[in-house]
């Protein structure tokens, strides 16, 4: 499994990356090579585009509904209705429960029928696969209904936080991973406000906790130092840890 960071860049998109955006690939037994995307965030659609042909994505995976991992779907939408190769199969697209009408309200479309002849909402509910992928959604603590994404193909498993205060559910999503991709928006120390995010200390805790491979810290808002927030995982975590930037490729 591939992965590419196609924006980190926490709460808004930053000076040197988009908001939130992963590409993951992998080929099926028939050589067919699959692309999803864990968050479209604000941003990333045209970054999108260095790295493939937008049309080859298979499915996106929203952890929540917040600007910066969802709005750039309504650009994706503009793309697939308008595209001069002509209107683009529906594309299944997991979120929140209410994800179709949140995406029509960004766009100011009716409800009926919104985004829905572009694309395939479907709420999440179980684990669930698309190609080669297995993709389980485990709920965790945000200001709104949000998800961690524990994906696994090809043998290998990649753990993303979402954004999300620390909770139990996050031993679960990250357990022996071979990649944590842990968002860090809070300092350790700060006066911080309860139940929004991680801190680059909690990243590092949840690594050593869960046994994973590698650390990844990434949604680090532009206005903190990231050395700084490694730093803080590292303090805690003797294995693998880096900062996320766009463009970083990841072979799993």
């Amino acid at each position: 499994m591939r992965l590419t960071v196609v924006g980190c860049s926490g709460s808004y998109p930053g000076p040197d990356s988009p908001a939130s955006c992963y590409l993951l690939e992998q080929d099926d037994q028939q050589g067919r090579t699959w692309r999803i995307l864990l968050d479209l965030g604000s941003g990333a659609l045209g970054a999108l585009h260095h790295y493939v042909d937008p049309l080859t994505i298979d499915a996106v995976a929203l952890s929540h509904l917040h600007p910066d991992h969802c709005l750039d779907l309504c650009g994706f939408y503009v793309l697939r209705k308008y595209h001069p190769t002509g209107a683009q199969p529906r594309l299944p697209v997991y979120g929140p429960g209410g994800t179709g009408e949140r995406m029509a309200r960004a766009y100011d479309l009716p409800d009926g029928p919104g985004m829905a002849h572009e694309f395939d909402f479907r709420t999440y509910d179980t684990t669930f696969g698309i190609g080669p992928f297995t993709i389980e959604a485990v709920p965790v603590l945000h200001p709104v209904e949000a998800y961690g994404l524990r994906v696994t193909a090809g043998g290998s498993t990649l753990a993303y936080t979402g954004d999300t205060a620390p909770c139990e559910a996050l031993d679960r999503l990250a357990d022996g991973a071979d990649l944590l991709l842990c968002e860090a928006s809070f300092r350790h120390g700060d006066e911080n406000p309860p139940e929004i995010h991680l801190t680059g200390r909690d990243g590092g805790e949840l690594a050593a906790r869960a046994g994973v491979g590698r650390l990844v810290l990434t949604h680090i808002p532009p206005w903190f130092d990231k050395d700084a927030m490694l730093a803080e995982a590292t303090a805690v975590w003797d294995g693998p840890a880096e900062l996320a930037r766009a463009g970083a490729v990841y072979d799993l």
